[in-house]
């Protein structure tokens, strides 16, 4: 809708303007997003022939230069014949008279289109904020420090790792999530925390007791060997999709990465935790995919209708163009791409992830199909990458059925 209708986060009126970071993050293709972006360039996708026209040294990163990048995107798309761009404010959803309909909106939605895409949803699909607490590989856990339990045991028994602490242990770590560094909130982001997800950060500052009564509560973990209530606990619960990787319950935090490292390896049996993800919390405009959408991004309600983008639970600029790419294609062959790629695995994520609490999600290994099995990890991800790219190469010889 640039330039007739500006954000508060814009600059310019041109496409794919980066408004965070410049970056498009690692190159490594063992690293999730790595073998994302390769995924792509072997479907050619346009952002990232775009990113590599506006590259600049990074190192190990793929970063670009904002201004150029922005400018090469605007031109290709404006270059293709069967393309036209209407520079103006979409306010409703419709689509009479078209075959289907794609929605691509990002963390920045108008009113008027939250409305409207929030009515067809049916009042309970949107939210403004997301709030991601870190996630920790296992297999750099020290269980001998841990105890697997649920809540007054219900449950599986196996569904929580938990993490004792002492008083000494407890009041240290509320002192250093008072005094860690927070990345400050963006103009266009500041407004009223929901009491339900606030940042852990937040919570502390609130009394030295209120972690004790809230997501650190020690009642109902006693130690299944001794019998002994801990003064606090810090639960670990496996995430959704993998039994690889741990979410630490409530500990969504604007803390800066760094400060996370230095707060959350205090914890025992998490001194040398390896992260996943680290945990962030800002504005965002974003659909409970479980609930609406499928694996092809397809609205539930009506097949005609696609969503694409940050919208549907994807975090970070390759992952929203990677979910545009995918729509493209699910348009004409609404067949999903397997889990075990990270394109694939995207679609997996925002239709398969539990519908209570769901969260945005860059792509990692968590969210990818493990189907190698039980092999050295550095083993596992070369061969999980050559299965991926071996499928993408295949899918991409084969025509897309209309």
């Amino acid at each position: 809708m640039r330039p007739a209708k500006m954000t508060p986060a814009h600059q310019t009126s041109n496409l794919a303007e980066l408004v965070c970071s410049n970056s498009f993050r690692s190159s490594a293709i063992t690293n999730a997003v790595g073998l994302l972006k390769r995924e792509m360039q072997i479907l050619e996708s346009l952002v990232i022939r775009c990113g590599d026209e506006a590259r600049v040294p990074a190192g190990d990163a793929f970063a670009v230069d904002r201004e150029r990048f922005s400018a090469v995107v605007t031109q290709a798309v404006e270059a293709q014949a069967n393309i036209t761009v209407y520079r103006d404010e979409i306010t409703s959803l419709d689509y009479s008279g078209y075959d289907f309909l794609v929605i691509a909106t990002g963390p920045l939605t108008s009113h008027p289109l939250f409305n409207a895409i929030n009515d067809f949803l049916g009042r309970d699909g949107l939210y403004f904020y997301d709030a991601i607490a870190p996630i920790l590989a296992a297999d750099s856990l020290d269980f001998s420090k841990l105890y697997w339990k649920s809540r007054y045991d219900k449950g599986s028994g196996r569904d929580y790792l938990n993490a004792p602490m002492n008083r000494e242990q407890y009041e240290a770590l509320v002192d250093a999530l008072l005094t860690a560094e927070i990345y400050p909130l963006h103009d266009f982001e500041q407004a009223v925390h929901f009491e339900g997800c606030l940042p852990i950060e937040e919570i502390a500052s609130r009394g030295i007791e209120t972690l004790r009564f809230g997501p650190m509560k020690p009642v109902g973990l006693e130690h299944p060997m001794t019998g002994e209530r801990p003064y606090a606990v810090v639960q670990l619960r496996k995430e959704d999709l993998s039994d690889e990787y741990f979410n630490i319950v409530g500990f969504q935090t604007k803390m800066k990465v760094p400060e996370q490292k230095r707060v959350i390896q205090m914890i025992a049996g998490l001194e040398n935790c390896a992260f996943a993800r680290f945990g962030s919390m800002h504005r965002n405009t974003f659909i409970n995919g479980p609930k609406h959408l499928t694996p092809t991004f397809q609205t539930k309600r009506d097949p005609r209708i696609f969503f694409a983008g940050q919208i549907t639970g994807v975090e970070g600029y390759v992952e929203s163009a990677a979910v545009g790419l995918l729509v493209a294609r699910y348009i004409d062959d609404p067949t999903p791409l397997p889990y075990h790629t990270a394109l694939g695995a995207l679609g997996r994520h925002v239709a398969e992830s539990s519908p209570d609490r769901y969260q945005p999600s860059n792509v990692t290994w968590a969210l990818i199909e493990d189907v190698i099995g039980n092999v050295r990890k550095s083993d596992k991800r070369q061969r999980q990458v050559e299965r991926a790219i071996a499928t993408i190469e295949r899918l991409a010889g084969e025509p897309v059925s209309a």
